[in-house]
C-alpha cells in the first residue's frame, strides 16, 4: 500500500482496475475529462448529468468513490451525497464552484470527505480520489487488529467524551454523535495523542494519506465540522502550526469496548 501520495505523485499509488468511480457532473467537457483522466488510471468510471441521475447510478453501481459536483440540475450535490450517504457510506470528493467556506462547511456536514475548487488541477483531482480509495482499503485492513480496537475515554464538560474504534462510533455525554468517516478518522488521530500539536501536514498526510500544503485547508475546514458536531473545546488551535485534542482531565482511559 503506497502512503503519503501527494498531488505531484501523478499516478503513484493508482488502484486497481477493478475500482469503480461515478462522476456526477452537468458540464459535459468536464464530466468527460475527469471520466478519461480516471479511466486512464484504472477506473471503471460511469457518469450521470444530475441529481436524480446520480443516486440512481450510485445505487446501482455500488461505487467505491464518487465524484460530485455541488451545483446539478433536478436536485444539487448536497442532497445527492445525502442520499447516497445514507444507503451506504462512500467516499465523495465534492466540486464546487466557489471559494466559499461555508459551502464547504455544508457540504462536509452531509458526508463528504473532501473538496476541491473549480478550476482544478486534473493531476491533484486523481491523487485525492486515489488517496480517498486507498483510506478505505486501508480502514478495512485495520478491522479486527490491534491498532483499530478498544475504546478511549476522555472527560469532557458535563461528562465522558466515548471514542469506540471498533465500531466507528463516537458518544459525548452519553449522546451518539454522527461523524463521517473523515471526521472519525481525524477524531482518533488527535485524540490517539491528546494534548499534542499535530501540524496540518502531519494530519494530512496520516487521515487523508497526501502531504502537500495546498491541502492544508482541507484540514482546516474538517477541524471546523468536528467542533460544530463535538463541541469547539475539544480542538484547540495552534495558530501557525496545526491543532491538539484537549480532553478536560488529564489523561484518556483506554480498554476494550
Amino acid at each position: 500500500m503506497s502512503t503519503g501520495t501527494s498531488p505531484a505523485g501523478g499516478a503513484a499509488g493508482a488502484p486497481t482496475p477493478s475500482r469503480t468511480a461515478v462522476v456526477v457532473e452537468d458540464e459535459p467537457t468536464i464530466a468527460d475529462a475527469v471520466a478519461r483522466r480516471l479511466r486512464a488510471e484504472g477506473y471503471d468510471v460511469q457518469t450521470a448529468g444530475d441529481g436524480p441521475g446520480g443516486v440512481e447510478l450510485c445505487e446501482r453501481v455500488d461505487p467505491d468513490v464518487v465524484v460530485l459536483d455541488v451545483m446539478l440540475p433536478g436536485f444539487d450535490g448536497l442532497e445527492v451525497c445525502r442520499r447516497v450517504q445514507a444507503s451506504r457510506p462512500v467516499p465523495v470528493l465534492m466540486l464546487t464552484a466557489r471559494d466559499d467556506e461555508t459551502d464547504k462547511l455544508v457540504g462536509l456536514g452531509v458526508g463528504a470527505d473532501d473538496y476541491m475548487t473549480k478550476p482544478f488541477s486534473m493531476r491533484e483531482l486523481v491523487a485525492r480520489v486515489n488517496a480517498l480509495v486507498r483510506r478505505v482499503e486501508r480502514a478495512r485492513q485495520l478491522v479486527g487488529t490491534p491498532a483499530a480496537a478498544g475504546t478511549l475515554t476522555f472527560p469532557v464538560d458535563g461528562g465522558e467524551l466515548v471514542v469506540d474504534r471498533d465500531q466507528r462510533r463516537v458518544r459525548r455525554s452519553g449522546a451518539e454523535v454522527h461523524l463521517t468517516p473523515t471526521e472519525f478518522d481525524l477524531l482518533v488521530c488527535l485524540a490517539a495523542s491528546p494534548r499534542t500539536v499535530l501540524t496540518r501536514e502531519k494530519l494530512l498526510e496520516e487521515v487523508w494519506d497526501w502531504a502537500d500544503a495546498s491541502g492544508t485547508r482541507t484540514v482546516d475546514s474538517h477541524v471546523k465540522a468536528l467542533r460544530r458536531k463535538l463541541g469547539a473545546d475539544l480542538v484547540r488551535t495552534v495558530h501557525g502550526v496545526g491543532y491538539a485534542f484537549e480532553p478536560a482531565g488529564p489523561a484518556p482511559a483506554e480498554g476494550a469496548p
